[in-house]
């Protein structure tokens, strides 16, 4: 069995993919994290391959304050090729505006599959 750092790649996911803001810099971290025919799941939509991929953060984040940031909660938890990430977003200092976990499907060392949820926001 591949031996695959999950957290490392996570990780790198929520920093270079959905931290990044610069659409060439994250395109080029999809290439070298996600499989060619990967898929990203989020709750409304799906995209699949590295271009589809990138236009879909592009709109998340642009659906965002332009400070907010991710940040994991605790390092990727992982077993059989499947990692999982908890994580928050907010502005750097501020109050946590939404939480979520990643669900990576990995092959050949590369996200197959991204599932992001998102959690219900707590009144």
């Amino acid at each position: 069995m591949e031996s695959i750092d999950y957290n490392g790649r996570m990780q790198a996911n929520l920093a270079r993919v959905f931290g990044e803001r610069d659409t060439g810099q994250r395109l080029a971290a999809i290439r070298e994290l996600y499989a060619e025919d990967a898929v990203l799941y989020e709750p409304d939509a799906a995209a699949t391959g590295h271009i589809a991929i990138n236009e879909a953060v592009t709109a998340l984040l642009s659906s965002l304050p332009p400070n907010f940031v991710f940040t994991a909660i605790g390092p990727a938890v992982d077993h059989h090729g499947v990692g999982r990430l908890r994580w928050q977003s907010g502005p750097p200092n501020g109050p946590v505006a939404v939480t979520g976990t990643d669900v990576a499907h990995f092959e050949g060392g590369k996200i197959q599959t991204l599932h992001v949820f998102i959690d219900a926001a707590v009144a």
